[in-house]
């Protein structure tokens, strides 16, 4: 199993419409490296779900339900998109900034390559992001 991360603007479609729609086809990457990423993603991959613009966190963890395929959304080229599946809410955001406090996810993909809109995740960072998750939500509920 791998790990990755795809980004979103949360007007545009959130997390929460994802688990709501319960499913949706991860269309529009128009970058060389992001659509090389996609292509590498397997069913039963973890992903987490990140809010860009304003809201700069991780917010959920979905499921890649249909590996790549040819983007529908594309006109020409050779784009890609994946189907993806909710998996569940973070039990508690984990913004952007507490990321960048955390020397042991210094060296994660969404600090050194801000713009990618899907990245790998190492196995590391995807515990360590969840272990950050529940302790926040943790130390919201004492």
């Amino acid at each position: 199993m791998a790990y990755w991360l795809v980004k979103e603007e949360p007007g545009k479609y959130a997390f929460e419409q994802l688990l709501k729609d319960g499913k949706t086809v991860w269309t529009g990457v128009r970058n060389y490296q992001a659509r090389n990423y996609l292509r590498q993603m397997q069913v039963g991959d973890l992903v987490f779900y990140y809010h860009t613009g304003k809201e700069k966190q991780l917010v959920g963890i979905a499921e890649v339900s249909r590996a790549a395929f040819p983007d529908p959304s594309a006109q020409e080229g050779d784009w890609v998109a994946v189907e993806l599946r909710p998996k569940q809410p973070l039990p508690a955001p984990v913004t952007l900034a507490e990321i960048k406090q955390l020397p042991a996810l210094a060296g994660m993909k969404l600090l050194k390559q801000a713009r990618l809109s899907v990245m790998p995740v190492s196995e590391a960072e995807y515990q360590t992001i969840l272990q950050m998750a529940q302790d926040k939500a943790a130390k919201k509920q004492s």
